[in-house]
């Protein structure tokens, strides 16, 4: 086994500093018209509450039809041309939504905007750029990103819409879009040999083994159902505020309080669901603060501290099940298979926030504001019934392992069964031609000394 060091080096510190940047951006530039379309679609020709929601949600649909191809594409032709490519299209959808007039031009431009589905070819290209040793801080460097994108997103976009108008926000969008093919370009490292990640791709040899275990199509269905109540409710959020005698140029202000003290709220209970080992109680907990939080919602009326109240519960919740879940897929996932659950994972998010946004427009349309808190809050409780069968996530941890070069297939072989015999290794797949070992292991039992003797010093763990 080769030795090789956990700290970063500098090209290292470079590719994510500049990859997390560049994910953070884009996100932003989705994320920002979340809060504020419907409130001033009345701008827009042809706007209906049914439009309205497809206008918020339709970026999902490219979105999860796009980013596996991209993710293949990125293979073959390398990743920096598609990421280029896929933010000059993220580029074009905001200039088209912010030039349009109609609802029509809106839904147009997020189309366009979702189809630079360039998630997976950042991912791979961090993968790329990174050893084994540091590749999940550097993921967890860009999760944090996507969070902290989320929050300003909610923060920013109602300030810039009231000041400037909603074509302003799409405007903004399209430079931050700008901005990320400045940061592609000039701060991320030029991309070594292109190679197979099992930690971040999808092999489609385990695509029917992932899409069948009952426990990991769980934890797809939740990240479905989050992000389709949390489109949904946006439909009708930003008039309940208004309800409140909450004015339009306040929201920014409105949503800062709820994302400060909701982030507060979650930091201890993802501690006590991690290191306590109760991570299935926290999910459904969770799950039944949404479909509470989602009840009062509907019948807050006028109430301006009952609406905080809600939305903290709310959010509180959700930022929850953002952080726990992709930890649960990982314990849960096979050896060496974590990337193919993390893509379908993603995949199921974005359709998700497609059928959010579409079901919500469709009861706002239909029904009323109560209706979308309502049939969210309701969809819960079918999401928390299904999860009571989700088996609580055993206690394990990854650990990839470079082997060494000079090892014969069938030697590296052989290596299987002698991880598989040390205690506390629950499951292991030696990958030859990618010269790694990925294996689960139980902290609790594991024999350090016999897998070092096995491993050298050369081990990365996700913890």
């Amino acid at each position: 086994m080769r030795k090789v060091s956990g700290l970063l080096l500098t090209a290292e510190r470079r590719a994510i500093t500049g990859l997390a940047g560049l994910y953070a951006t884009r996100m932003l530039g989705l994320f920002m018209v979340l809060p504020v379309l419907a409130l001033y679609a009345d701008e827009l020709a042809g706007a209906t509450p049914l439009l309205v929601g497809l206008a918020l949600g339709i970026y999902g649909l490219t979105q999860a039809a796009l980013q596996i191809p991209f993710g293949v594409l990125s293979d073959r032709i390398g990743r920096k041309p598609v990421i280029a490519g896929g933010l000059l299209l993220f580029l074009l959808g905001s200039v088209v939504a912010a030039s349009a007039e109609s609802i029509g031009g809106v839904i147009a431009g997020r189309c366009l905007q979702g189809s630079g589905a360039v998630a997976a070819a950042i991912m791979a290209l961090l993968a790329d750029q990174t050893r084994e040793q540091v590749r999940t801080a550097a993921m967890a460097t860009i999760g944090l990103s996507i969070g902290i994108a989320f929050a300003v997103a909610m923060v920013l976009g109602p300030w810039l819409a009231a000041a400037l108008g909603l074509a302003a926000v799409f405007w903004f969008t399209a430079g931050l879009a700008v901005l990320g093919l400045v940061v592609l370009w000039k701060l991320v490292p030029p991309a070594p040999r292109r190679l197979r990640h099992r930690d971040v791709g999808i092999d489609r040899a385990q695509l029917a083994e992932i899409v069948t275990r009952a426990d990991l199509w769980r934890l797809d269905l939740s990240i479905f159902a989050l992000h389709l109540v949390l489109m949904a409710s946006f439909v009708a959020v930003p008039f309940r505020l208004v309800e409140a005698g909450i004015a339009a140029e306040q929201h920014g202000l409105t949503y800062l309080g709820v994302m400060a003290l909701a982030f507060l709220g979650m930091v201890p209970l993802v501690i006590i669901a991690e290191k306590g080992q109760r991570m299935k109680g926290m999910c459904l907990a969770a799950i039944a603060a949404i479909a509470a939080s989602l009840f009062g919602l509907a019948g807050a009326g006028g109430s301006g501290v009952a609406l905080f109240a809600w939305l903290l519960l709310f959010f509180i919740a959700f930022n929850l099940l953002e952080a726990t879940l992709p930890s649960m897929l990982s314990k849960l996932a096979p050896a060496g298979a974590k990337g193919t659950a993390m893509g379908i994972y993603s995949t199921s998010q974005f359709l998700g926030a497609f059928l959010g946004g579409v079901l919500g427009g469709f009861l706002a349309q239909q029904w009323g504001l109560a209706a979308v808190f309502v049939g969210g809050g309701l969809l819960a409780l079918v999401w928390g019934g299904l999860m009571l069968g989700l088996p609580a996530p055993p206690h394990l941890s990854s650990e990839v392992v470079a082997l060494d070069d000079d090892h014969s297939d069938d030697a590296l072989e052989t290596l299987m069964a002698s991880f598989a015999e040390v205690a506390g290794v629950e499951d292991v797949l030696v990958v030859p031609e990618e010269r790694l070992a990925y294996l689960k292991v139980d902290r609790r039992r594991l024999d350090k000394q016999a897998l070092a003797r096995l491993t050298g010093t050369h081990r990365h763990s996700d913890g």
